[in-house]
């Protein structure tokens, strides 16, 4: 079916599209039986309004985009109900994007949600983005935007992040606890914030504890769980022997255990293994995997009520806020070696 659109109001009643546009905005400088017509026929012909031409009228499509890497991921898709239970309750709706980890397609992304008139846009930074101006023009302009988990430091905007130097503390101490004295750390890209954050956390972690820090012993892989079975594949064939592994994401870690499963050795006796993001199968392994937990739910709302703190009051928010979120470490049997 066509839908009904304001010249046919117009063409029925024989009035102007201004008019009747006039009329559905409840003008003032439209007679009151002019408007009753108006409304009366745009009921009958169940007429609905277009929301861009409402958008270029009131400046506010309350619209905001989401830019994940990955939706499947578990970790972003409770980011996302976050962000969509604050936005909901606020009176906007939620258009997601997957950049895919590819620079390109992020670029492309943010140019939609520009040019589509979306009031702002929240952000997780790609995997493969080095170079930010995508971003930093529109930011240039007044367009709101928010950071969250892989956030860019160089723009001053809202961001929120966990504090992922003290996760990474937490789990490498925890595996040292254990028992753990060769530790090798498997990261993720090396240039993303959130990986420096974790390394320098794992590193803080031995040499505090009076372990020595070997660079031979950080490797590092996609966020992604079969690139780091292959990563892990090779650790294994290696001279180190780690007795325990602190893998930057659940998605590296689900990696590691498939690897060290198959190739005859057990946790946590050959090996100690700890995640990050406590993912819901996380639980469900053989063995359970222990983790480094997020609070994703939170990290959502957060960024999203931020973010529309923005939109409505822009004059307000100039000064720009860095909301970091606590972590906890869940030990389950995948690294408990003492009890």
């Amino acid at each position: 079916m066509r839908k009904v659109t304001i010249k046919d109001i117009a063409k029925q009643l024989n009035l102007s599209t201004s008019t009747v546009s006039r009329a559905l905005r409840d003008s003032h400088e439209i007679g009151i039986e002019t408007k009753r017509k108006v409304l009366e026929l745009a009921e009958q012909l169940d007429y609905t309004p277009d929301p861009v031409a409402l958008s270029l009228l009131n400046s506010h499509s309350n619209d905001i985009g989401v830019i994940v890497p990955d939706i499947s991921n578990p970790f972003f898709a409770i980011v996302i109900a976050g962000i969509e239970d604050v936005a909901f309750a606020e009176g906007y709706h939620v258009v997601i994007y997957q950049s895919h980890d590819d620079y390109e397609r992020e670029v492309l992304n943010v140019k939609h949600i520009y040019n589509r008139r979306k009031d702002g846009f929240l952000v997780a930074v790609a995997t493969n983005t080095t170079d930010f101006s995508h971003f930093k023009n529109l930011h240039d302009k007044g367009f709101p935007i928010v950071f969250f988990d892989r956030i860019y430091e160089e723009i001053d905007t809202h961001k929120v992040a966990v504090d992922d130097y003290e996760g990474a503390y937490n789990a490498t101490k925890h595996l040292i606890d254990q028992g753990c004295q060769r530790i090798v750390h498997i990261s993720g890209p090396p240039h993303l914030l959130i990986s420096k954050r974790r390394l320098q956390g794992y590193k803080t972690a031995l040499l505090d504890h009076g372990l020595p820090y070997h660079e031979e012993y950080v490797w590092s892989t996609h966020f992604d769980s079969q690139q780091s079975i292959e990563v892990a594949r090779q650790l294994l064939k290696s001279a180190i022997h780690p007795d325990g592994i602190f893998a930057a994401s659940d998605n590296i870690a689900i990696g590691c255990h498939a690897a060290i499963t198959e190739a005859g050795l057990t946790m946590p006796k050959d090996i100690a293994l700890i995640g990050f993001s406590d993912l819901p199968m996380a639980a469900m392994l053989n063995p359970p995997l222990s983790s480094v937990a997020q609070p994703a739910f939170e990290m959502g709302r957060s960024a999203a009520e931020l973010l529309i703190k923005l939109i409505k009051k822009p004059n307000e928010n100039t000064q720009s806020i860095t909301k970091v979120l606590h972590t906890n470490v869940v030990i389950r049997a995948s690294s408990l070696r003492k009890t």
